[in-house]
Formats: C-alpha cells, structure tokens, sequence
C-alpha cells in the first residue's frame, strides 16, 4: 500500500492482532511499507496468511500466526513462535475486537407497551443475554488487555516499546442498540489511560485510535443494503459525521505511524485520537 509519509521501523517487530481484517489489515501494510516485520495475529489463520503474503509479495517481510486473544497459551504460543522467527516484539496494535447481536437491543428506545406483549421476537433491554454481553466485554476488554501481557513483557525488560489499542467512536459518545460494545470501547480507552501511567517508567508509550464510522466485514450488512444503498442507520451516521463519509482504511494509517514513531511522538502517551470525520465533535444541531 502507498503510505502518506514514511517513518523508520527497519529493524522494529509489530504484532497486530486482528490482523487478518479490514481494518489493521491495512495497519499491518503500512507498518510493513515502513520497514517493521510484521506478524499478523488473528483468530482466522487464513486471513493472517493473506495479509502477511501480501506484504511479502510486496517486498516486505510478515508472518502470519493463530492467535486467540482470550486465551492466555495461544497468545504465549504466538510471541513464541513470533520472538523464533522475526524476534522480539517492539510494537503491539491491540486491533482484535467486535460486536455481538446478544449485546444488542432491538429498538433504539424503549417502548414501555413491548415489555406487555407475549412471544416477542425482538430484544428489549429487559432481555439482554449476559453472556452476550459478558461476550462482548471480553473480546474487546479482555482481548486488549491479555495480548498486552503476552506481548509486552519483552518490551518492559528491554525499557522500550509501543502499544497502540483500538478504541471506538463507541467510547466518546454511547451509540444506541450496543450497550455492551459502547461499554467495553470506553473500558479500552480507560486501560489505555491507565497502562500508559502504568508502563512510563518501563519505557512503553501507550496509546489508542478511535476509528469512527468505516466499512468492514462486520458492519457492510448493517450500513449498506445488497444494492450498495445506505441503510436508515448508516444515513442517520452521515448525518452525524461533517464530513459526509465512511472513513477509508488508508485514513488510520498517519496516525498509527506518527503514536508507533518514536522519534515523532517521544513524549506523546495515555491519549485517544479519534479518527471519525468530525462524529465527535458534532453536536446534531
């Protein structure tokens, strides 16, 4: 891929895990167009593989691995295997997460007369399935926080290193229908926060992007109809976002590369960037 500007990562390992989608699939590119090794982490090994071959047949070197960001063996598994073939890891872009429909309500707003009516067919808050949400919580907040453990550790007894978390839109302003997702996005930008203290004297800077509204594999059938048609929803998110448009992948990639450089952002730890076409500081009015 072409990157909007180059810093130097010769010599650097980056884990991305997620990597196998849209997304930090993009993210994996970039830092290798960059001249970091990238081992591209995800729960899809096929997907890994694709990204990673294509960043090799680019020229640059990858690997693609298994990984299950909640389970701590496979993650262990995963910097082993990492650390053999490419090295220790000197970046960690916690890019794994998702949604789940058992964290999601039906409707927008309660309606008190739904909660009356027998064999409903649609999801009240009342109905919410905790292990939907327990779910959700886990792959995004737990899914951060357990390849954190795993893949930092070498960075901390060499006093170096980077990590970047994805947080969401999600997290600044509670989007309706996804309690559990908007929950567990807010939790990611407060670990954030909190690692960041948590490492500064270990050398770590820790930091976290916030996408807005971009089209993926997860969302593509809630945003657009089969003709490509915005749906109801994706247009109320145009509506909300100034500058009228989904996000691209390529639209990520300055900001990962200026938090993953350290001679670019030195002293820049604990903040959340949102990139989300002005969504955040839209009132509605």
């Amino acid at each position: 891929m072409t990157v909007p500007f180059k810093v130097d990562l010769k010599g650097k390992v980056a884990v991305v895990t997620g990597g196998g989608g849209v997304l930090c699939g993009a993210m994996a590119k970039a830092l290798a167009e960059c001249g970091a090794a990238v081992a591209v982490a995800d729960l899809k090994v096929e997907a890994a593989n694709a990204v990673a071959k294509a960043i090799t047949d680019a020229g640059g070197r990858a690997m693609g691995v298994a990984c299950n960001v909640l389970d701590r063996a496979s993650l262990e598994a995963a910097n082993a295997e990492i650390e053999k073939v490419l090295g220790p890891v000197d970046i960690l872009i916690n890019g794994a997460g998702g949604n789940h429909p058992k964290g999601t309500t039906a409707m927008e707003h309660l309606n008190p007369d739904d909660l009356t009516k027998e064999n409903r067919d649609f999801v009240t808050f009342y109905d919410l399935d905790p292990k939907g949400i327990e779910f959700v919580f886990n792959l995004n907040f737990l899914g951060t926080l357990l390849p954190t453990q795993a893949f930092t550790k070498a960075m901390a007894k060499r006093r170096r290193g980077v990590v970047i978390n994805i947080s969401s839109m999600n997290a600044f302003k509670p989007l309706t229908k996804i309690p559990a997702y908007s929950g567990a996005k807010a939790a990611v930008s407060n670990f954030t926060q909190w690692l960041a203290v948590h490492m500064s004297r270990a050398g770590i800077r820790v930091n976290a992007i916030a996408p807005g509204f971009f089209l993926t594999d997860q969302n593509r059938a809630l945003l657009t109809k089969p003709d490509g048609a915005l749906t109801p929803r994706a247009q109320t998110i145009m509506a909300h976002t100034p500058m009228g448009q989904f996000g691209k992948p390529e639209d990520l990639v300055g900001a990962l590369l200026w938090l993953v450089s350290d001679d670019a952002s030195r002293f820049v730890t604990g903040t959340i960037i949102p990139i989300d076409g002005g969504f955040s500081a839209f009132s509605g009015v």
